[in-house]
């Protein structure tokens, strides 16, 4: 064979080498895009979160009415107004029955007066009786006039004493007067402010009847202490205890977390819902002074913190796939499956007890296609990341 045929034999070797390596090429497997997230170390928490959201309420929150019906004649107070124990709020007309009270008052000074006259007028007949038995002693006297001196002593004594009992009726039945006149004013039980009035001046107002429930004319809310009431599933009902820790989060301020603690756990189980049934769980501010103008009523959730380990190796909890298995991205660029022994967990992140070392790389975007154990795949820089954490 000759030279050249050597030659062009080479040739042809060699581009049929290179179609086959340029096939290959654009014929294999391309690297799966993938997130993935470091295996560090840091804090793992248990918790526990309402199902359904809960709502800021007040410690007291009172809903306020005369116990009777009467016409409006004076509204002292307006929504918004800041009040404080024993201030009056409404009153009814009641000029009856503060003409009543001033005529009670006088009648009970009159009994008083009378007490005064008939008590004086018995210690005059028990002095004089005692003269008139002296008398008698001396002889200046008979037998029957003393008889007649003692008896009008002790029927002035009587007198006395009826006109006492007279004055206690009188004040008892002043008692009820001014009883009477109070049920016309209401007045604050607690400091707090006005969240609602229902009325004007001049309307009427009427008390409920029994088991119908009206408006209230004013309620009345202690806004110094404040708590969350959210409720939680039964079944992690049995894992909680008064005292411990909690989050709440406000939609009103939203990307903020605020301190606190659980405060009540309500001994019954909510039915209402057949298919999900609650525990109510009070959760109070450790500092409700850090929560600028909280208002009654806002939604809010809890997240009740059940256990925690501090420095300790964790993953997202969104890596994890059934039979505690993760896939990891090796220094290949090939997933490899994992088992590891999980510790505690939350919908954030999972304790790694063994199977996995610090600074290990785990898949979290498990629900695309081809994202398997054994495939060739390649780190997708997070959104957000900075252009040397995308090298």
């Amino acid at each position: 064979m000759t030279r050249a045929a050597v030659l062009r034999r080479a040739l042809v070797v060699a581009v049929l080498a290179a179609i086959a390596v340029a096939v290959w090429i654009a014929t294999r497997p391309k690297p799966i895009a993938v997130l993935v997230a470091p295996v560090e170390v840091g804090r793992v928490e248990t918790t526990v979160a309402n199902t359904r959201a809960g709502s800021v309420k007040a410690c007291r929150r009172a809903k306020l009415a005369p116990p009777i019906g009467g016409r409006i004649e004076k509204l002292e107070v307006k929504e918004g107004d800041r009040v404080k124990a024993g201030q009056v709020l409404l009153t009814l007309w009641n000029d009856d029955l503060v003409a009543r009270e001033l005529a009670l008052t006088e009648a009970a000074a009159a009994a008083r007066s009378r007490v005064r006259e008939a008590c004086a007028l018995a210690d005059i007949a028990v002095r004089a009786a005692a003269r008139a038995r002296q008398l008698r002693d001396k002889g200046f006297i008979s037998e029957e006039s003393v008889d007649r001196a003692n008896n009008e002593a002790k029927a002035k004594q009587a007198a006395c004493d009826s006109a006492r009992a007279q004055v206690d009726e009188a004040d008892a039945q002043l008692r009820v007067g001014r009883a009477d006149t109070t049920r016309t004013v209401l007045r604050a039980p607690f400091d707090g402010v006005v969240a609602e009035v229902n009325g004007e001046v001049g309307e009427y107002l009427t008390p409920s009847p029994p088991g119908i429930p009206t408006l209230p004319a004013i309620d009345l809310i202690d806004d110094s202490c404040l708590y969350v009431s959210a409720p939680i599933d039964e079944v992690d009902g049995a894992k909680l205890k008064v005292g411990m820790p909690a989050r709440i989060t406000l939609d009103a301020y939203r990307g903020k977390h605020f301190p606190g603690h659980v405060r009540r756990i309500a001994p019954y189980v909510l039915a209402v819902e057949k298919q999900a049934r609650t525990v109510e769980v009070e959760v109070e501010f450790n500092q409700p002074g850090e929560v600028r103008q909280l208002l009654v009523g806002y939604s809010a959730d809890v997240e009740i913190i059940v256990d925690a380990h501090d420095g300790v190796l964790r993953i997202p909890t969104s890596a994890l796939l059934p039979g505690n298995r993760v896939l990891r991205l090796d220094a290949d660029g090939v997933l490899e499956s994992r088992a590891i022994e999980p510790g505690l967990s939350n919908w954030e992140y999972t304790e790694v007890k063994s199977g996995l070392a610090k600074g290990d790389r785990v898949v979290t975007s498990l629900e695309r296609a081809g994202v398997k154990a054994g495939v060739k795949a390649i780190a997708e820089p997070a959104q957000g990341a900075s252009p040397a954490e995308r090298k």
